[in-house]
């Protein structure tokens, strides 16, 4: 019995010996492939790292080649804005060395000046109401003050002495008029947030309107042109007229939504518009700002085609022109009640380089003041004046 119990020990010793070195040759092998794997990213990984360096020194290149390239392009740009300026300057200075176009065709200049002297046969003279002889010499600076509302409508101050108050119009066809107490509130207002609302019994059309003596003059339209007087303090209307015109067309030619425009200088209210009879130019009356009647009226020889707006001055008529595609707005054409100032006489001046085009332009006799509006920014145009004699 021993001697098969020994055997049986010893074959199984030697199987278990097989299996253990099999198991080891397993584990060597497997550690054979884990070490190649190793090696193997350890060399991807330094190829790459290779070529990330060489990424970044490429990228590091195609930066400060960049770099260059922006100072050269900005070189570019100042050279490019200096010669700009250069040329504009140049064009300014021929601009005030070119004096206005006529005003009115070479054909019909003696028709023109035949109808004049008739007209002023039949025309009693302008009584002037003030001693007023001031004339524009030139525009000494502009101020951009804020931009509230539409591309079209109107501000102003109350044109009287002593009111501080400003009114916004916004827009062509509303009836809500923005009060503000100052210039200074309107300035620091958000939007229209500081302003009292006034609403008016009808809508505005255009924005040919003034305030005057704390009235509101603004211009209504139905079949027929009404002047309403809108008293800003009882709120509630004091007077209004039909103004006495057959056939009325649009008094701009780029600013077509203004059946007639008001005005207030040293000598009071004027209503600037335009009739079918007489189309291709613009007309003035002098009007009585208490009673709304009419006192005096003129066919000019200022063209309605591409004007954009007009102003009057110790009753100096200043038309405004500029182009379909908005450029350098001018006073290119004058009329003075009085007979004291021409086209020949007055300076051909060029308001500075805006937005777009002036949808108003409103004079402040006490302050010399332009108030303008252009693409909804509300513009302050501070005037350079001398006598009408000194021409």
């Amino acid at each position: 019995m021993r001697g098969p119990v020994v055997l049986v020990l010893v074959t199984l010793t030697c199987f278990a010996t097989a299996q253990h070195q099999a198991l080891i040759d397993y584990l060597e092998r497997r550690l054979l492939a884990i070490e190649d794997r190793i090696s193997l990213w350890h060399e991807q990984t330094a190829r790459y790292a290779s070529e990330l360096r060489t990424l970044k020194q490429q990228m590091v290149s195609q930066l400060e080649n960049l770099d260059k390239e922006k100072e050269t392009l900005r070189m570019n740009l100042d050279g490019v804005g200096t010669r700009v300026d250069r040329v504009e300057r140049e064009l300014d200075y021929l601009e005030t060395q070119n004096g206005a176009q006529p005003c009115v065709d070479v054909d019909d200049k003696l028709i023109e000046q035949q109808v004049t002297l008739v007209k002023e046969k039949q025309k009693a003279k302008y009584s002037k109401l003030s001693d007023c002889s001031d004339m524009i010499s030139s525009i000494k600076a502009m101020k951009i003050l804020k931009r509230v509302g539409g591309p079209k409508g109107m501000w102003t101050k109350d044109t009287s002495r002593g009111s501080g108050k400003l009114y916004i119009f916004n827009g062509t066809d509303e009836d809500t008029i923005h009060e503000f107490a100052s210039v200074q509130d309107f300035s620091r207002s958000l939007g229209i947030t500081l302003s009292k609302n006034l609403k008016l019994p009808s809508a505005w059309r255009g924005t040919g309107h003034v305030v005057f003596n704390n009235y509101a003059y603004y211009i209504t339209l139905a079949e027929e042109i009404m002047i309403v007087k809108f008293d800003m303090k009882n709120s509630s209307v004091t007077d209004s007229t039909v103004f006495p015109l057959q056939d009325h067309v649009p008094v701009y030619g780029l600013t077509p939504e203004t059946v007639m425009d008001l005005a207030v200088d040293e000598e009071g209210l004027w209503a600037i518009y335009a009739t079918r009879q007489n189309e291709r130019y613009i007309s003035l009356a002098k009007m009585d700002a208490t009673s709304l009647d009419i006192e005096q009226m003129w066919d000019t020889n200022c063209p309605r085609e591409n004007a954009e707006a007009a102003f009057v001055i110790c009753g100096t008529l200043y038309v405004v022109y500029n182009t379909k595609q908005p450029g350098r707005s001018r006073v290119q054409c004058v009329f003075d009640v009085n007979g004291m100032v021409t086209n020949d006489d007055a300076p051909l001046i060029y308001f500075p380089k805006r937005y777009g085009s002036h949808s108003s332009l409103k004079y402040n006799p006490q302050e010399q003041l332009v108030y303008a509006w252009d693409d909804g920014y509300q513009i302050l145009y501070k005037l350079i004046m001398k006598k009408k004699l000194e021409i």
